[in-house]
């Protein structure tokens, strides 16, 4: 049985939590200064559930040293993902709280099932579990888990953390969704479109262009339909950055959707009609401030005219 929460029709929206991931690769230089931490985190969560984002996701990294954190950008300040979204779950309402992703395999499925059924409790029904296999060996191997066996692993989660979920005498914290709470899948390459179409309820794109969905896409169905016929999807995509309105500094043009409110409102229905009905919003902006400007700005202007085909 696969569970799908974007309602019919929708295109829902969400985005990355901003400074949760102090990153050279996934923020944007204001948030990567020392003194911006819980506060801004708070605030930005708010402004997302004020605007209507579907969701807000944080990332999931427990020991990123030196060469990644340097060589690499990843940089080594990652907030931990339970403890943050319960911290936000305290000052929202309507907003899902999501991981993206979260490396089951770091972890034992029954810790897995009591993070996400407490985030869940907690929230009143508002937890995601986004899941994918890890990509950085050298924190798999600070914390002894196999990298080689991480595909595996992350299978055996998946199927240990639903069956947790649906077993009453567990020692966990009932999750309020019913059946229970939906488990995303990360990841672009063949593996991940597979383990999409065998045990997801969704899927969250890391890196694939707009112009190879269609074929990610198709993948999915095709191989949903031979194993999981009566499956239905919810298909997502990471959005390119957006500036809502004209903006009076320069940003790279090339990688921003900008302009009139009817050229984004179209950059984003395109998703729509491939199949993908939840996006994850990429905001341009150069302070707090202005992300949240931006984010009430994308809520009232744009996302009321979004429109998907629905879960595939």
């Amino acid at each position: 049985m696969t569970v799908n929460i974007v309602p019919d029709g929708e295109l829902a929206y969400g985005i990355q939590l901003p400074v949760q991931a102090k990153s050279v690769r996934t923020s944007m230089e204001w948030e990567r200064g020392a003194e911006i931490g819980a506060s801004a985190m708070v605030r930005a969560a708010k402004a997302c559930d004020d605007a209507g984002f579907f969701y807000v996701a944080v990332c999931d990294h427990v020991a990123v040293a030196a060469p990644a954190a340097i060589d690499g950008g990843m940089s080594a300040t990652w907030y931990d993902p339970i403890a943050t979204l319960a911290y936000v779950a305290a000052v929202t309402t309507h907003t899902r709280l999501m991981t993206n992703v979260y490396v089951a395999a770091y972890r034992h499925p029954l810790q897995t099932a009591k993070h996400f059924a407490t985030i869940d409790a907690l929230s009143n029904g508002r937890a995601i579990l986004g899941v994918g296999v890890g990509h950085l060996q050298s924190e798999f191997d600070a914390l002894g888990v196999s990298f080689v066996d991480r595909g595996a692993a992350t299978n055996d989660a998946i199927d240990g953390v639903i069956a947790a979920w649906g077993n009453e005498f567990q020692q966990l914290p009932a999750p309020v969704q019913t059946p229970r709470p939906p488990i995303w899948i990360g990841g672009s390459g063949a593996p991940a479109l597979r383990r999409v179409a065998e045990r997801g309820d969704g899927w969250i794109p890391q890196g694939t262009l707009r112009t190879v969905m269609p074929e990610s896409i198709a993948f999915i169905r095709a191989h949903r339909d031979m194993v999981r016929p009566d499956a239905k999807l919810d298909i997502g995509y990471i959005h390119e950055y957006v500036y809502v309105g004209e903006a009076n500094w320069d940003f790279d043009g090339e990688y921003t959707v900008t302009g009139s409110d009817q050229r984004i409102v179209d950059k984003c229905n395109e998703m729509g009609t491939m199949g993908v009905n939840h996006l994850q919003m990429r905001l341009r902006c150069r302070d707090l401030d202005e992300f949240c400007d931006q984010a009430a700005a994308f809520g009232e202007r744009i996302g009321p005219h979004l429109e998907s085909q629905g879960a595939i």
